[in-house]
């Protein structure tokens, strides 16, 4: 396979994180309007980008040439991804407030073309604008930074807006989420990495192809995860870097394929339960416009474990999975979850065949690890027995 270099672009988040850094600075005199072309953000990990100013506004104080309110843009570049927010212009108002008297105070807030969360279960509160934790947090980073350097102790109210926001919203999924109004302001990375599906599926294929090289043992694993959320937890709670998982995206059928084909012997998948709970219903690509059945796979586990049918019809109406788990006791979450994890180990051992073994690791932001199937562990750590042809145990580090 050859895998054609698809060019990045970066996120909602990062456009709010710039113009908020630029606003910022002009807001209190650190750069003038006139040399405010671009400035430099550092990312959520570590990675510098280069962002160009746009549409710089400022409003002064009653006879006084010290600004009070501060708006400039940043055009949202996604790259090669087909993204419907190519091009849009994320805005920030920063307003200082110097009479607020309770010391430093900095908020965040949306604007016009910024949605508003109006069910539970999703990053931000019910009410809240629908700017997730670590935009919310990058943008009050650079905000803080310039109030450090100047010592100023009052408030600074960040507004944050898109002007096409409230139309775009209405051709994504935000409606059904429970966002109204309006666009998400997200980004984990900061970085838009192009979602062409071949590109990705050849990507996959030439790190599975890397990875497995470096292992000189027979028997050889991967460990797989399909985004940022995994390749987190696997580094907090099994140590793993990230440089060790192969992401895979969406595609966790042709990721066993293509595992399969180089020789694999063994794979595990990491991933938040919104996402690996479509293979508990048979689902092997996991992108919504595949299939998004989270709350019919979560209703019928629930019946499998014993809940009573008004409850487990009273999932179907939840709009995240985490929000669903919320409404169910420790215990009822542990018995849900070992129904999901039996059907997810089914499909995944369905689809692989007798010749490999495939485990899987769930886990949700809010609950932290949900279920594992038997012998996940043993291939986090490298030491899964496998079994031979005439059905003995051999182990892999051996």
């Amino acid at each position: 396979m050859k895998s054609q270099k698809l060019r990045c672009g970066y996120t909602t988040g990062t456009c709010a994180q710039g113009a908020t850094k630029a606003a910022m600075q002009l807001l209190f005199g650190i750069r003038k309007a006139d040399g405010m072309d671009e400035i430099w953000v550092e990312l959520p990990k570590g990675q510098k980008q280069r962002l160009r100013i746009w549409d710089i506004k400022i409003e002064y104080e009653d006879l006084s040439s010290i600004p009070y309110v501060v708006s400039c843009a940043v055009k949202k570049d996604a790259g090669d991804d087909p993204d419907i927010t190519d091009g849009i212009f994320v805005y920030s108002k920063v307003t200082r407030r110097d009479e607020d008297g309770r010391g430093r105070v900095i908020t965040v807030d949306g604007g016009e073309g910024v949605g508003r969360v109006t069910k539970p279960g999703l990053e931000q509160a019910v009410g809240e604008a629908a700017i997730n934790r670590i935009p919310r947090q990058m943008v009050i980073k650079e905000a803080e930074k310039v109030c450090e350097e100047v010592g100023y102790e009052g408030r600074i109210d960040v507004e944050i807006s898109i002007p096409q926001g409230e139309e775009l919203a209405k051709r994504t999924f935000n409606p059904r989420l429970g966002v109204k109004g309006g666009l998400s302001i997200l980004g984990t990375s900061g970085i838009v990495e192009p979602m062409s599906e071949q590109a990705i599926v050849d990507t996959v294929y030439l790190d599975m192809k890397v990875k497995l090289a470096e292992q000189n043992t027979e028997k050889k694993y991967l460990i797989l995860s399909p985004g940022n959320y995994g390749l987190e937890f696997l580094e907090e709670n099994y140590g793993i870097e990230e440089t060790k998982v192969v992401k895979c995206s969406n595609f966790i059928g042709q990721s066993i394929d293509m595992a399969g084909e180089l020789g694999c012997t063994a794979l595990l998948f990491a991933g938040h339960i919104g996402k690996l709970i479509k293979v508990a219903g048979g689902i092997m690509n996991t992108h919504s416009a595949q299939a998004d059945c989270r709350m019919e796979l979560l209703a019928a586990a629930a019946l499998r474990a014993g809940f009573s049918a008004e409850k487990a019809s009273g999932l179907l109406d939840c709009m995240t999975v985490d929000d669903a788990l919320s409404r169910c006791t420790k215990e009822e979450r542990k018995s849900l979850m070992e129904q999901i994890m039996e059907k997810i180990k089914q499909y995944l051992n369905l689809h692989s065949g007798k010749e490999m073994t495939v485990e899987a690791i769930v886990f949700s932001k809010m609950y932290g690890l949900l279920g594992k199937t038997s012998r996940a562990d043993e291939i986090a750590a490298g030491k899964l027995c496998f079994l031979s042809a005439e059905g003995k145990q051999k182990r892999g580090d051996e």
